[in-house]
């Protein structure tokens, strides 16, 4: 399942907020993503309504539905990254463009990406 690029962007932000934090809220992915909390809460109910994620009105939990898609979204990113750092890209503009990339590489890129990242 593909979803967009601002709730993947979303997903991954909690995801990453979650290893560092025990509780997440709204104010954290705002300021993370550099967005209004008015535009978390609005994302936030897209992907509460396709369970991707259990909200309590204060705290933000991924659900297993939720945790799967955002590690996927983030193992791209971090594939794509690494690629791109082996092509001599810096690393800001890596990280940068890795976001991007993730949402919309095919698969069989993606898969050839690795192949390649494997072999080097």
């Amino acid at each position: 399942m593909k979803y967009n690029q601002s709730s993947e962007d979303y997903l991954e932000t909690i995801l990453l907020l979650s290893r560092d934090m025990e509780y997440v809220h709204r104010v954290d992915v705002a300021r993370k993503m550099g967005v209004s909390q008015p535009a978390v809460q609005k994302a936030l109910k897209l992907l509460q309504s396709g369970d991707f994620i259990e909200f309590d009105g204060m705290h933000i939990y991924l659900t297993k539905k939720g945790a799967e898609y955002a590690e996927r979204i983030y193992y791209r990113h971090c594939v794509l990254r690494e690629f791109l750092l082996k092509l001599g890209v810096s690393e800001d503009n890596a990280n940068t463009d890795a976001c991007t990339m993730e949402h919309y590489v095919s698969d069989e890129t993606f898969e050839a990406v690795q192949v390649f990242i494997e072999k080097k």
